[in-house]
């Protein structure tokens, strides 16, 4: 944002410091000045602002003037708002507000025979140094008002007004042309300012070209208002339109600057000729003006904020006269019940202020960061968090298998929340959502690990492998419950392995990782099931049982799901319920010295059936209870699609047996006895020996 140190000086004039000094002292007070650029001798200079998003109060001129005020302790200059005397009107003008909580104010002012012109005097000497651009006198008024104040208006052409002004949503398949000269077809939620037949403007983002002011003009409507910002903000994003008006309108606008806009506005239209008909028309919807500008007072205490802030380098330190003096600079009324306590009623145009501690934050601001004394927190015992070493465990496992952690956003989509949730546990809404992609708190982390995978995948990496530990959220907005949990993404080309083919590696690499991370916790019931949630491939994804209950789903996403986000190849996922897991307790590490002795290895080769399970045959194998048995792995497994060397229905297994003991050389006739053994076990699984 650019703002003029001349103009700036004119709302405050007594500033003594120069104007590198002045864009310091408010960079140290958080309003940013980036750079300083010089406009000659009499013209002062350009800042370079860099202001925070829950700032809209400084995005102006005026606001800047207010943290110097502020912080030099000088007097701020009112708004001139006086106009000429009205003429008398037959009638008021008839303004009527149907999108109640869309609209909270609706100011208008009837002007008559105004002379359109370019303009002169302070307007273009101003936009001549901001490089902005001069339309006429009556834009420019407005476009002068929001840089000066910051409150967008619009002045539409009033013979080509129907009626009156009616503030309603559009109806859907509503077409409407805008001023840069596109037309748009609206949906039944945009706000729109209409006449008694069609619409005039897209509410608070662009006003329209049937009505818009031109060099025949004679009689002019002047509006300033007050709208929703949700609501701008989704308008604004659905037509691809951001401007200056709706980037104040998203962040929340001073529901009190609309008649000072209005008359503001007025008055440098009438420099150039023309007369007020009528008083001001100005409809405000009681319960959105208690929202914003009659919001109720904050408790603050004084000792609260010396005890919050600490020790300063001034030996006064921070005051009970201090704090007054900067929150009534920056617009609060204090009302003092005692020496110690006070009452703050919160200004119009600061809608960020919400409790006590962001009084007490504005006073550190205001006073200096840098004016308080370098001092060490007190000490005190760190404790950890009750599951700090079990993510920690997870957190380091994942690494070593190559496994990067990454972030996603908190908030999801009703698409997402459709798809990915379970719906019995409910979803939590947002009351003020940032756009349609995060009405939610995010019930599942998939839909954000998909997101990345595809982010990656478009810009040309191809294998990925990625980690998310957080936070999801379910129930209702009464009772919102926050659980731990996992996801895993992984996309790109593996090498096939004896046990399987390239094209189901992603799947048995998953798979490999979750039986990995429960590894690490003491438990003895893991079993996997062919099942899995909607979002997942069928046939192709399983879910895992920890003692009856769901742990971990994992396998290919589904491909309806891949082809809606135009996912360039398969892509799978885990998800695993770290909430569950955390009650298990961590195994504890141990390590033996390794056998001196030499391992002996033997192969068994036996055809199964389809249905015999390797954990059923690793599992009958175990309960031989060879303590020399140091290793059982299948090596490979077999398929014969023509049944030539395997019968249909079977597969053939090649399972490999490692036998060390740490006392002493293995006898031949200990072997033979485990080998035959282990070739009974088999033989009464069903297994059949192959030649």
């Amino acid at each position: 944002m650019k703002i003029l140190t001349n103009w700036l000086r004119s709302y405050v004039p007594e500033i003594a410091v120069d104007d590198h000094q002045l864009a310091e002292d408010l960079t140290l007070r958080g309003i940013a000045v980036e750079g300083v650029h010089p406009l000659g001798e009499s013209n002062g200079h350009l800042f370079e602002m860099d202001i925070t998003t829950n700032r809209v109060d400084a995005m102006n001129h005026y606001g800047i003037a207010r943290e110097a005020a502020t912080i030099y302790n000088l007097p701020l200059r009112p708004f001139d708002g006086a106009l000429p005397a009205a003429r008398p009107a037959d009638a008021p003008f008839p303004v009527r507000i149907e999108a109640l909580e869309l609209c909270g104010r609706f100011t208008a002012r009837v002007l008559r025979g105004v002379t359109i012109a370019p303009s002169d005097g302070a307007i273009k000497s101003y936009f001549d140094l901001l490089g902005q651009k001069q339309i006429s006198n009556a834009v420019d008024a407005s476009n002068f008002t929001l840089l000066g104040m910051g409150h967008p208006t619009h002045a539409f052409d009033l013979d080509k007004i129907e009626g009156g002004i009616v503030v309603r949503l559009a109806r859907k398949g509503e077409r409407i042309k805008l001023l840069d000269g596109t037309e748009r077809v609206l949906e039944a939620d945009d706000l729109v300012i209409a006449d008694e037949r069609k619409p005039l403007s897209l509410a608070g983002v662009m006003g329209g070209w049937d009505s818009m002011i031109t060099a025949a003009t004679k009689n002019i409507l002047v509006e300033s208002a007050w709208f929703d910002p949700a609501s701008i903000r989704r308008s604004s994003r659905r037509h691809l339109l951001h401007t200056d008006a709706s980037h104040r309108f998203e962040r929340g606008a001073d529901f009190e600057a609309a008649p000072v806009a209005n008359a503001q506005v007025s008055a440098l239209i009438l420099e150039s000729g023309g007369e007020v008909e009528g008083d001001l028309i100005d409809v405000v919807v009681p319960q959105m003006a208690a929202k914003t500008a009659s919001r109720p007072t904050i408790a603050l205490s004084v000792e609260s904020v010396q005890r919050h802030l600490g020790t300063t380098l001034a030996p006064e330190g921070i005051t009970k006269e201090l704090v007054a003096r900067y929150l009534t600079a920056l617009g609060c009324g204090l009302r003092f019940e005692d020496d110690d306590r006070a009452a703050v009623t919160l200004p119009s145009w600061r809608l960020d202020l919400e409790r006590e501690i962001d009084l007490i934050e504005e006073v550190a601001r205001v006073y200096g960061y840098n004016r308080f004394a370098n001092t060490l927190p007190t000490p005190g015992i760190v404790i950890a968090q009750p599951t700090a070493a079990a993510e920690a465990a997870v957190r380091t496992r994942l690494l070593a298998l190559g496994y990067s952690e990454a972030i996603s956003s908190t908030f999801a989509s009703q698409s997402d929340s459709d798809n990915f949730a379970a719906a019995a546990q409910g979803t939590i809404a947002m009351e003020n959502p940032l756009s349609e992609e995060a009405t939610l708190l995010r019930p599942a982390l998939v839909p954000g690990m998909v997101t990345m995978l595809a982010h990656n995948l478009n810009r040309d990496v191809r294998t990925v492998r990625l980690f998310e530990q957080g936070t999801v959220f379910t129930g209702t907005t009464d009772a919102v419950r926050e659980s731990a949990s996992l996801s895993l993404g992984l996309t790109g080309n593996l090498a096939a392995a004896p046990l399987y083919s390239a094209a189901d590696a992603p799947i048995f690499e998953l798979k490999g990782v979750v039986e990995s991370l429960l590894s690490l916790f003491d438990h003895s019931d893991l079993r996997c099931e062919a099942e899995a949630p909607a979002w997942l491939e069928r046939g192709r994804s399983a879910t895992a049982y920890l003692g009856g209950a769901a742990i971990a789903r994992f396998g290919e996403l589904a491909r309806t799901e891949r082809e809606r986000r135009k996912l360039r190849q398969p892509v799978y996922l885990a998800e695993i319920d770290l909430a569950h897991l955390y009650t298990l307790p961590l195994k504890k590490v141990t390590a033996r010295e390794l056998s001196r002795f030499q391992a002996v290895e033997r192969d068994f080769s036996f055809t199964f059936p389809d249905t015999m399970p390797w954990a059923r045959i690793a599992a009958a194998i175990r309960t031989l209870a060879i303590p020399e048995l140091e290793r059982l792995t299948p090596e490979e497994i077999f398929r014969d699609a023509k049944g030539k060397s395997v019968p249909p229905g079977h597969y053939a297994l090649l399972l490999r047996c490692v036998f060390q003991s740490h006392e002493r050389t293995l006898r031949e006739e200990e072997l033979t006895a485990w080998w035959a053994a282990i070739i009974e076990t088999l033989t009464g699984l069903g297994g059949v020996i192959r030649a």
